[in-house]
Formats: structure tokens, C-alpha cells, sequence
């Protein structure tokens, strides 16, 4: 698996610092926050009066034993027990109130982040961790929101009371009672200790299970036709089982806690009723007041019992919590410049001046020393063998990525003094691999102008020869297209691509190897939509074929990220160079390619 930051994994911040800075999502609410925090005081501060109120019952029954003031005492236990499940209820109300829009937040920060991302950053991912991330990772530090952050702070509140109203009512109970906490509390952090690391495989696993699942959904029908069902299902298996194991090792470390704390609590209990005991007889101690004890006893339970809990909550999520901060703080190295400035529509003219591009420190360079320039309306067609560059050269102009030397302008500027979004509004692109999205045909073809009229839509479609298509459909333009396309033919796809950049009208385009996955006919069909696109427009053409190149006012051979070869379609066949070999084996006669002939 690919690594988001290598480096920031060296120095991994610790569980505290990341759950600090997951807590301000949380916080940003402050009205909700509050809420629950009163909440959260009120359902504490009724829950004492409970075990108090009946350990005053039990003296009066002892002394006195009066109905009236038993019926008085009962009323108010009756009316705090009431008062406590209102705030309860507001305290649960309004923490999953603050945990949902924490989530929100954050997973549209997530979401934007890898929206801003360059190419280069995406080329190292897996889709399926990512969707991981943004999907479990999330919920985990949802739930940490909710249940540990305000939890958390119930938990402290109410060990901080209960402690001090033992303590006053009888010092050396309270000594007693409370002793047993401190084990328990130190027990959970070397326990937490080790779940962060548990669980920070868990989210890592999540993401690999996850994304085996989305690439053998993806490509069903290569799994399918390749009889590859069984390897794939055992690699999923594989994935799961190891997901499995991390899981069940995490929580039983988690049950070990909760039995220690039963325990504990039960020796609590025993040693209390002893030393209570005790002070009863020297007179220093009330049955009732023995009875408070017990029960404040099993209030200390929950919160010191939910610790271990929380401490697993804590390590998911700052676990959860790196995870994301790994994208979120990543740094691209394709971003706006502090003094960027939007583009103004462009005449077109672009220029390479002495470009070289590595993807990564060591490796070969992609893209070398390329000088270039196209003129307004000017088509540039780029051919090459795979690998050669093409497309990278080509990519460098939207900034997909930025080059690692030299300088590509349009219009004399740095493309780099341009934001981002204003450059890209002025270059449309027609890739190979045309992605569909699942909606509407009018949604596809409308997609970077999603304000377009029908008309206009129609009129993009009428260009790139997809309107006869469209029309014949049973919903016409409300036709629903399957996922990724796959109702359409890839002559279909090309047309719908090229539909969607005649309605955004770029100054510029890219067509990148457009027609090379087509049949002769359908490439005859979109060869007629392209010229209507590319008049008026600087294209640059990514071609295998020739027949889409002949025309072009400058062809450019590329092998290994260099220019070896440039000129018009003469110019190039008269050099009798690799050009001439590439037009000699696409069109000339097998045997007269092969240099071979009749005796």
C-alpha cells in the first residue's frame, strides 16, 4: 500500500495532540456544546441526590418511621429521578447533535481536500482506502465525539463528585471506597496504550478489505470473463480474516477490562459493608448513611467501568483521527499561488520552454528538456509509443502536475501565476478512459456546466453527433445511464465527452488518444464531431492513429519523455524517420511493412 506522508509517520503525533484537534470539530458548535455540558451537569447533579435521599428514608424508618415523611422523602426521589432523565435526554439529544455535525464538517473537509489534491497524489492511492477513510474512519471519530468527548468529561465529573460526597460523609469509608480506583485507572492507560497501535491496523486492514472490494466491484465483468471469481473471493476472505483477528484481539483486551473492574468492585463492595460495619457500631456512621455508600458505589461503578471504554474509544479514534490527518494535512505540490490570479479567456497560444518533469526524486525523468510552441487555434498532434510521455507533456498544461524544470505559459504568462480553477475553465479535456457518472444523459453532457439550458445541451450534443442518438431512447435526455456508463457503447462515451467540453467552450483542448479504443466506423463518426470542436480552438492531439493527425499544423514524436522528431505530415514522411515507420506499419500492406514483396 501506498504511504500518504512517510515523513509525518516518523514523528506520528501523540494520541493526545490528535484528539485535541479532533475535539475542535466538536467545539466549533458552541450552542450545542453547551447544551450538553449543562446537560450533562444537570443529569449528574440529580443522580446524587438519589443515593442521599434514600439513605435519609432509611434513618427515618429506623428512628421514627412516619409514613408522612416517608411519602415526602419518596416524592422527591420520584421528582429528582425525573428531572434526571430530562437532562439525560438532553444530553443525549444534544451530543449526538454536536457528534453528526462534527462528522459533517470533516467529511466534507476530507472530501474537498481530495478534490484539491493533485494527480500526482491520487496516482499513489487506492480508492477503496480512501473510501475507508472517509466512511469508517469518519463514524469512528463521530462516535468519539458523542460517546468520549462529552462522555468523557460526565465520566470525570461524576468520579470528582462521588469522591468528595464519600469523603465528607465519612473520611475513612471514603479512603476505603476509593482505593480501589487507582488500579483501575492505571490499568486502562497501559491498556490504552497498546489499543492504539491494535486499532490503528484495524482502520489500515479496513482500508485494504475495503479495497478489494470496490476493485473486483469495479471490474466485474474482467473477474467474470477471466474465471478469476475464486481468486478474488479468497483474496477478500484473506482481508477479512486478518480484519478479523486485529478486531477480536482489540476487544479482548477491552472484555479483560471489564472483568477486572467487576471485580474490583465486588471486593469494594465487601470491604465497604466490613469497615461500615464497623462504623456503625462505633457510632460514627447511619445504616442510612451506610445504604448512600453502597449506592454511591454503584455510581462510582459506571463512570470508572466506562474508563476502560472510553480508553478504547480514545485509541479508535486518534487512530481513526491520523488516518485523516494524513490527507488532510498532505501538501500538494500542485496549489495556487499566494498572488494567483484568475484567467481571463485566453487567445490560446501555449508554449513549452525547456520542461522536464519527474513524477518522483530518483527516478528517470517523464517529460525532458521539451521546447514547443502552438499558436492561436493551432492543432499539435503528440505521438509516441506507450510510456513515451504524451500524456504527461499534455497534462502539464491544465497543471496536473507541474513541472520539475522550465516553464509552460499561455498567452506569454506562467501558467502557475493562474489558479487553478480559472486555468482549467479555459482548457477542455477529451480522455481516452471517459468517465460516465450515474445520472441523467443531460446530466453527463451538463456536468462542468450544470447551469447549461436544455437548448445548449442539445446543441452540444447535435455537434458532437450524439442528438439522433439521444432522442431515439425512450426518456431522451432523462435517459438514466448506468454506472460508469455501461449502457453506452465506447464510440457513445466519446461522443458524450466530447459533448461535454463543446459545452463548456475552452479556448483550448486536449484530446488525449480520444479514438483509439473505437472501431473504424465509430472513429469516423467522432473524427466528424472533433473537427467541428477544434475549429477556432489550440488542440493538442494525443494520437496512435495517423489518420487523426495528418491535418495537424505540428506533429511531434516523442520517445522517453523527448521530442526526437517534429514537423507537418510531409516534412515527417520525406525524414523517413520513426514517423515514417509509424505510417508504414498502420497503413501500408503487412507485406510491404515487413519489407517482404513477391518473387
Amino acid at each position: 500500500m501506498a504511504v500518504i506522508a512517510d515523513s509525518r509517520r516518523a514523528a506520528e503525533p501523540s494520541t493526545l495532540a490528535v484528539l485535541i484537534r479532533l475535539s475542535r470539530y466538536g467545539i466549533n458548535h458552541k450552542r450545542y456544546m453547551a447544551g450538553a455540558f449543562l446537560a450533562l451537569a444537570g443529569a449528574a447533579a440529580t443522580a446524587m441526590f438519589v443515593p442521599y435521599l434514600l439513605g435519609v428514608a432509611i434513618d427515618m424508618a429506623v428512628e421514627s418511621g412516619l409514613e408522612r415523611d416517608l411519602l415526602v422523602v419518596a416524592g422527591a426521589i420520584l421528582a429528582v429521578s425525573v428531572l434526571r432523565g430530562i437532562f439525560g435526554y438532553g444530553q443525549n439529544y444534544l451530543s449526538e447533535a454536536v457528534a453528526e455535525k462534527a462528522a459533517y464538517d470533516l467529511r466534507n473537509d476530507f472530501f474537498r481536500k481530495l478534490q484539491g489534491l493533485s494527480f500526482g497524489f491520487h496516482d499513489r492511492q487506492q480508492t477503496g482506502n480512501l473510501m475507508s477513510r472517509a466512511t469508517a474512519d469518519v463514524e469512528v471519530v463521530r462516535r468519539f465525539i458523542s460517546m468520549g468527548l462529552i462522555r468523557g468529561l460526565s465520566t470525570v465529573l461524576m468520579i470528582g463528585i462521588v469522591a468528595t460526597l464519600m469523603l465528607t460523609a465519612n473520611w475513612r469509608l471514603g479512603l476505603v471506597s476509593l482505593a480501589f480506583v487507582p488500579p483501575i485507572l492505571w490499568r486502562a492507560v497501559v491498556m490504552s496504550r497498546g489499543l492504539r497501535k491494535t486499532w490503528n491496523d484495524v482502520q489500515a486492514e479496513t482500508g485494504h478489505m475495503t479495497t478489494v472490494l470496490q476493485e473486483s466491484l469495479a471490474g466485474i465483468k474482467a473477474v467474470k470473463a477471466s474465471g478469476a471469481a475464486e481468486h478474488v473471493s479468497a483474496k477478500f476472505e484473506e482481508k477479512a480474516s486478518v480484519l478479523r483477528d486485529l478486531t477480536y484481539s482489540a476487544f479482548r483486551v477491552f472484555a479483560s477490562q471489564g472483568s477486572l473492574i467487576t471485580f474490583i468492585f465486588t471486593s469494594a463492595t465487601g470491604a465497604i459493608l466490613w469497615m461500615g460495619g464497623r462504623e456503625i457500631a462505633a457510632g460514627r456512621l447511619t445504616p442510612g448513611e451506610l445504604a448512600s455508600f453502597i449506592l454511591y458505589i454503584g455510581l462510582l461503578m459506571m463512570p470508572v467501568r466506562m474508563v476502560g471504554w472510553l480508553v478504547n474509544t480514545f485509541a479508535r479514534a486518534a487512530s481513526a483521527g491520523q488516518r485523516l490527518y494524513d490527507v488532510l494535512d498532505a501538501e500538494s505540490p500542485v496549489r495556487d499561488r499566494p498572488a494567483a490570479r484568475a484567467m481571463p479567456r485566453p487567445t490560446g497560444r501555449v508554449r513549452f520552454e525547456d520542461v522536464s518533469l519527474r513524477y518522483e526524486p530518483g527516478r528517470g525523468p517523464a517529460v525532458h528538456n521539451v521546447n514547443l510552441e502552438a499558436g492561436q487555434g493551432q492543432m499539435v498532434a503528440i505521438l509516441g509509443a506507450s510510456g513515451s510521455g504524451k500524456s504527461t507533456l499534455a497534462h502539464l498544461i491544465p497543471r496536473f502536475y507541474d513541472p520539475t524544470e522550465g516553464m509552460v505559459s499561455i498567452d506569454g504568462v506562467d501558467v502557475r501565476d493562474y489558479t487553478l480553477a480559472s486555468l482549467r475553465n479555459n482548457i477542455g479535456i477529451v480522455l481516452q478512459d471517459v468517465f460516465v457518472f450515474t445520472a441523467s444523459l443531460r446530466d453527463n453532457i451538463a456536468y462542468g456546466a450544470p447551469d447549461a439550458s436544455r437548448r445548449e445541451v442539445e446543441r452540444a450534443a447535435r455537434v458532437a453527433n450524439l442528438h439522433d442518438f439521444i432522442v431515439e431512447l425512450p426518456e431522451g435526455y432523462d435517459t438514466w445511464v448506468g454506472e460508469r456508463g455501461v449502457t453506452l457503447s465506447g464510440g457513445q462515451r466519446q461522443r458524450l465527452a466530447i459533448a461535454r467540453t463543446i459545452l463548456l467552450d475552452p479556448p483550448i483542448l486536449i484530446l488525449d488518444d480520444s479514438t483509439s479504443s473505437v472501431d473504424t466506423g465509430t472513429e469516423y463518426v467522432i473524427q466528424q464531431a472533433l473537427a467541428e470542436v477544434v475549429k477556432g480552438r489550440t488542440t493538442f492531439v494525443i494520437a496512435h492513429r495517423l489518420s487523426t493527425v495528418r491535418q495537424a499544423d505540428l506533429i511531434l514524436v516523442l520517445e522517453n519523455g523527448q521530442i526526437v522528431e517534429r514537423g507537418v505530415h510531409e516534412e515527417l514522411m520525406a525524414l523517413g524517420g520513426r514517423y515514417r515507420r509509424i505510417h508504414d506499419l498502420q497503413l501500408s500492406p503487412p507485406a510491404a511493412a515487413s519489407g517482404g514483396g513477391a518473387a
